[in-house]
């Protein structure tokens, strides 16, 4: 099974989350920097990026660590 576009970027915003969330506890976040400062995106995959897939995919994530 091969995984979509859309489902390898659903992947790189999870990790984005994961990575942002460590950084955040550790006091290690550059100034500024936001959930939207996402900086490793495969060009391939690029088209599929938007503010609106993060949003779903953060609250989805957070939503499923507060059950």
């Amino acid at each position: 099974m091969t995984l979509s576009n859309k489902e390898k970027m659903i992947a790189v915003i999870s990790n984005g989350i994961a990575v942002f969330s460590l950084l955040q506890e550790r006091d290690e976040l550059p100034k500024n920097t936001t959930m939207y400062d996402l900086k490793v995106i495969p060009e391939d995959i690029k088209s599929e990026l938007s503010v609106e897939l993060i949003d779903e995919v953060f609250q989805y994530v957070t939503s499923a660590h507060s059950s």
